[in-house]
């Protein structure tokens, strides 16, 4: 059981005549006061964060004031204790003092002293709590860009979302195509969450036989089927008190998608041949390659389990809209093989840059870190053939050089539309050119402004 962060002050004296008169002082200054009468097995009870102060006797049987001072503070050593002492014990709060004690209050004492202090050590709380959070946050940011590489207005929006949501409850559900890092934004939003310290289980609904999905997901009991001998927990039921990411929707049955809608509905578990509902704190991240609406209206998606999971969508851009973010993404990727296997890093040519923005990546980022690889174990770079890329199996540096020059204006000038601007004249003044010349090479690359991330900038 913890104490409750609407507490603002935790009141210990083992003396019930003064407790109640100290408490009646805070009480009638609208502070939320918790009376105790011993120390014991409080800090249990406190979590890291909470927002409140600690007034305590120093002289109490059990633990007293000076250890209960020392247990909080291996806990949080900015927690503010105040100390209060009889006239023969001011040398002892002394040495509390110095061992990082708070404030100490001399009995007797006027209740204008004991308000005066309890205040003032709420306000150093409420400083030194906005100083953590603010930390975190940065270092959430930071880890964020260490997870999800880019800079690309889409990749920016993203992790903008995934800050945003991950600390709440709220269930989500991830749509990307095959590649694009499903799995790696549900994990950034597990590792950011309250729950960072809970299990994360991973489950790909598509790769299960149907036969085994049920048991696997929600467990059962013995004798639930032909060769169920033993009690067999669900991945559902394993993820408690954690997330679990749900990859391949969409290839769930729909005799499976009701349990789900009912497990997200009402939290609660049953296993396969038992009548036990078990409760569940648990974070449900979905994810799909498909359009599950799409899916819904020609009935092989469950339509009111769609809008259910639809509450909080994230979608991950393709790498082919992302712009420069696929060099940076590959320099990424190849430093890391290159520090693998113990080999020197390769420096891409202008050729070779050129060619990897204007691939359309069907494998998205999962396709470029192989070609990432490959680069850094020194193999000929080469792109699978699509549409927009070259034939399989063909160095970079092939092609004519007009044609060369062309495709690095196209890919230079899409890279640039990817990054965020405040209007045209800020677009062209990042590439070096006039503003007339800047429109006349977006219509002949098929190029517009108004198709990037900064559709709403002004065209001045």
């Amino acid at each position: 059981m913890s104490i409750d962060n609407q507490i603002q002050v935790v009141l210990i004296d083992d003396d019930p005549h003064l407790r109640q008169a100290l408490c009646q002082t805070l009480d009638l200054a609208g502070l939320k006061v918790l009376p105790l009468g011993e120390a014991t097995g409080l800090t249990a009870q406190l979590s890291r964060d909470w927002p409140g102060v600690v007034v305590s006797d120093i002289r109490m049987p059990g633990m007293d004031g000076l250890e209960l001072l020392a247990e909080l503070h291996g806990q949080d050593p900015e927690l503010p204790v105040l100390l209060i002492t009889g006239h023969g014990d001011v040398p002892l709060a002394v040495q509390a003092m110095r061992a990082g004690a708070y404030d100490f209050l001399e009995k007797p004492f006027a209740s204008d002293a004991l308000l005066d202090s309890v205040r003032r050590a709420l306000a150093v709380r409420r400083l030194v709590l906005d100083n953590r959070s603010l930390r975190l946050a940065l270092s959430d940011r930071q880890q964020l860009s260490t997870r999800l590489v880019g800079q690309s207005a889409p990749m920016l929006r993203l992790r903008e979302q995934i800050g945003a949501l991950a600390a709440t409850r709220a269930d989500v559900l991830i749509l990307g195509e095959t590649g694009a890092g499903k799995e790696v934004v549900a994990r950034a939003l597990h590792d950011l969450s309250n729950r960072r310290t809970g299990p994360f289980v991973a489950i790909n609904a598509g790769a299960l036989a149907e036969s085994v999905v049920e048991s696997e997901l929600f467990g059962h009991e013995p004798g639930a089927f032909t060769g169920a001998q033993k009690r067999r927990i669900g991945k559902f039921e394993f993820a408690n008190g954690g997330t679990l990411f749900l990859d391949e929707i969409e290839s769930m049955s729909l005799d499976v998608q009701v349990k789900l809608l009912r497990l997200l509905q009402e939290r609660v578990v049953e296993r396969l041949g038992g009548n036990q509902q078990i409760p569940l704190d648990i974070r449900i991240i979905a994810a799909t390659k498909e359009d599950l609406r799409q899916s819904a209206d020609q009935g092989r998606f469950r339509a009111d389990l769609y809008y259910r999971l639809n509450v909080a969508p994230l979608r991950i851009p393709p790498l082919r809209e992302r712009g420069e973010d696929a060099l940076m993404l590959f320099q990424h990727f190849a430093d890391e093989a290159s520090s693998r296997h113990g080999l020197p890093l390769h420096e891409l040519q202008p050729g070779q840059r050129a060619m990897l923005l204007r691939h359309n990546w069907p494998g998205n980022v999962r396709e470029l870190q192989n070609v990432a690889e490959r680069f850094a174990l020194g193999l000929e770079l080469a792109l699978d053939s699509t549409p927009d890329g070259p034939a399989p199996g063909v160095p970079m540096s092939t092609g004519g050089l007009s044609e060369q020059v062309e495709h690095f204006e196209k890919a230079l000038i899409a890279a640039e539309l990817g990054r965020p601007h405040s209007s045209v004249r800020s677009l062209a003044e990042a590439l070096g050119v006039p503003r007339k010349t800047l429109h006349d090479k977006l219509r002949k690359h098929g190029l517009s402004f108004a198709d990037s991330g900064n559709a709403h900038a002004d065209d001045e």
